[in-house]
């Protein structure tokens, strides 16, 4: 791993982040919709952050990302088998409360786009 900053990377982060908060708070009343287009772009958004400022040799990055989406699954069924909610109506919004085969089915899909965006960002010329 080399550590480094990519700017277009950076970009992409952040415009993914405006479009999730937007799903999030706009698109609220999109119901499964807004979950599962959430959900995607979650794990899309997460490799952004890591290509930003990360090296990592494909396809380590969009894995990891698929691993923070599976992870956050995994905390809630583990939270609701033992009955925890967070307190948190943010925390609930972004991590969300109920585990869901969908969700899983999302962060797989969001986990080909993300190595698309490495393979195009492999292809691209370097400065």
């Amino acid at each position: 791993m080399r550590w480094r900053f990519d700017p277009v990377a950076a970009g992409w982060a952040l415009g993914l982040f405006v479009l999730l908060v937007l799903l999030a708070t706009v698109g609220a009343g999109l119901g499964w919709v807004r979950s599962f287009v959430g959900d995607v772009l979650a794990v899309v958004w997460v490799h952004g952050l890591l290509a930003s400022v990360a090296w990592l040799r494909p396809p380590t990055r969009p894995l990891i990302a698929l691993a923070v989406g599976l992870a956050v699954e995994a905390a809630q069924y583990v939270n609701q088998l033992a009955g925890w909610q967070p307190a948190s109506p943010v925390l609930r919004i972004v991590l969300g409360s109920t585990p869901d085969l969908l969700d899983v089915v999302a962060y797989l899909i969001g986990f080909v786009l993300a190595c698309v965006m490495e393979r195009r960002m492999a292809k691209a010329p370097t400065a």
